[in-house]
């Protein structure tokens, strides 16, 4: 329980450092999100969706170490239906097909080991789809922004008649140029969100892999207490070395 609180105390301490800091920023950050306003809008989508996912798989965690606790504790196979897990799926349904008892075989081990960690990749696999969709998103807007300015200023340079005096020219030529200036802050807008979504969210799935890593330990740990491992490809002086076997 304190383990999985550990990482959820820095990300939250992290997400407050850089809410002053937008907080500080804000009127200039307004100026860039009215510079294209969908596409920014989807990027914070992202990036907020992101922010959630994080939080809720460290929660859900917790929620999950509290499980195995209550079920370790509890010597009754009918209390293992109050609540199933998500992310130790497979030993609920191993402790349930075997009327609760709590003793392992080295190979029955590994299949909830194997399990758990297959889900845990799950989950990372989404939320580093997370960072590359911020990331991507931010490059989309880039490049449309550079292609607005590209189509302005041929469309610009088209459109001038040299055969006109010098001071309507460049009256002309100012006004032609407001497009493309305007096309440049859409890119340069965009990858500002975009990178520094991917930025949030990358520390974000860095604290949240330590807790799964910490969590996928503590669940070995505390199945390998109750698991009875074979002795027959030892020698007798690592069998003396072994704990007693449950």
């Amino acid at each position: 329980m304190k383990i999985i609180g550990k990482y959820l105390i820095r990300i939250i301490f992290f997400l407050f450092v850089i809410s002053t800091l937008l907080f500080f920023h804000f009127e200039n950050l307004r100026l860039f999100f009215l510079t294209n306003q969908t596409l920014n809008s989807v990027i914070l989508s992202v990036i907020s969706i992101g922010i959630i996912y994080n939080l809720k798989q460290l929660l859900n965690l917790k929620d999950e170490l509290s499980w195995l606790n209550n079920v370790f504790k509890s010597a009754v196979s009918t209390k293992l239906s109050a609540k199933s897990p998500k992310v130790l799926k497979y030993l609920d349904n191993y402790l349930k097909e075997h009327s609760g008892k709590f003793i392992f075989t080295q190979s029955s081990m590994k299949s909830v080991m194997e399990s758990l960690e297959g889900r845990l990749m799950e989950s990372r696999e989404i939320s580093r789809y997370m960072i590359g969709l911020s990331i991507f998103l931010g490059l989309l807007g880039t490049f449309w922004g550079l292609l607005e300015t590209i189509n302005s200023v041929g469309a610009t340079v088209s459109g001038l008649d040299f055969s006109e005096n010098t001071q309507k020219l460049f009256s002309v030529l100012k006004d032609g140029l407001e497009k493309p200036l305007s096309g440049m802050g859409t890119a340069f807008s965009s990858s500002l969100f975009g990178l520094g979504g991917s930025l949030v969210l990358g520390f974000l799935d860095l604290q949240s892999n330590q807790a799964q890593n910490r969590f996928y330990n503590e669940i070995e740990e505390k199945l390998a207490e109750r698991t009875k491992f074979s002795l027959m490809n030892l020698d007798q002086s690592d069998k003396k070395n072994l704990a007693p076997a449950y």
